[in-house]
């Protein structure tokens, strides 16, 4: 659980949709992960956070939260393999027709192919968490804002209504950082890392990428009396999560400190469904706590 929330995309809620744990349980039943059909390009459904499986409960709840899982299913077709499959076809119907196809339909037997070809393509896997905070009313994403708002869709088909917005600070995040780097100082339990990328405002302005680099050192202020901005900085919370901020407001490099992930070693490993939901407490808590302190420090969440 530590290492699958790598990055957060967080969204706020706009009201508050009475979530809860049987309910939700219920409205996702019918949208379990079934694998891809032989002509299914993908597909994606729920499946148990704890488990993994489909068939188990879909919705972990905690203390103040509620965790859900998507498991995504996307066949593997390369292009090269799709384009040399195109190419036989077109020579071969060439051939037998004495002429030259028409781009259009060279269109549609490509569309013909890939049919052929999907009974037989490899499927590659992968997950989304999506995590509720119920106090906070806010929900947590372990994913880039496209694939974020792909779990995010699911879900509101599944509950009819999820009325969710890209968690935004009352002031500009760019600014607050760049102004954290250009003093070298940041609030109170937050320190500054040693990696951070800077955007001119100017289109033609550029664009620099630092690590393992002091943020204090001249050629840096340069850059910032230049007039670029911080856009993403790594920060460290009380050394006990390290994260990168960007000006969207997206977390990633989330890294938790080893005295966190080894709290529960006391747990019996031949317990693993109790050890990850034990593992999936301490990193919602953690999460939430370190998203409060993190918004307090850049000003505030804006207030809609």
């Amino acid at each position: 659980m530590f290492k699958e929330f790598r990055t957060a995309s967080i969204y706020q809620l706009g009201r508050d949709v009475g979530l809860s744990q049987d309910e939700m349980q219920q409205q996702l039943d019918a949208f379990r992960f079934t694998p891809c059909a032989s002509q299914d390009m993908a597909r994606s459904g729920f499946i148990s956070p704890l488990t993994f499986s489909p068939d188990d409960e879909l919705v972990q709840a905690g203390n103040g939260f509620l965790l859900v899982a998507i498991k995504h299913e996307k066949k593997m077709l390369p292009g090269a393999v799709v384009k040399t499959a195109l190419a036989s076809r077109v020579e071969t119907l060439e051939v037998e027709q004495n002429r030259r196809l028409k781009k259009s339909e060279k269109e549609s037997l490509k569309d013909e192919v890939i049919h052929s070809l999907l009974p037989r393509a490899f499927s590659g896997y992968s997950q989304t968490l999506v995590l509720f905070d119920i106090q906070n009313m806010r929900v947590f994403v372990n994913a880039p804002a496209k694939k974020a708002e792909d779990a995010l869709a699911l879900i509101r088909k599944a509950l009819g209504s999820l009325p969710v917005v890209p968690l935004t600070m009352e002031s500009p995040i760019e600014l607050t950082l760049t102004e954290w780097v250009k003093t070298a100082s940041a609030p109170a339990g937050w320190t500054l890392g040693e990696r951070a990328e800077l955007q001119a405002l100017l289109a033609d302005g550029g664009a620099a990428k630092v690590t393992k680099q002091d943020l204090a050192s001249d050629e840096i202020q340069a850059m910032i009396d230049a007039g670029k901005l911080v856009t993403r900085l790594e920060l460290n919370w009380q050394d006990r999560v390290w994260l990168v901020v960007s000006d969207s407001g997206a977390l990633s490099g989330l890294s938790f400190a080893d005295e966190l992930i080894g709290q529960n070693d006391d747990i019996d490993r031949e317990e693993a469904h109790q050890r990850r939901a034990a593992d999936i407490e301490l990193v919602a808590d953690e999460l939430f706590q370190v998203t409060n302190q993190l918004t307090e420090a850049l000003g505030g969440v804006a207030q809609r």
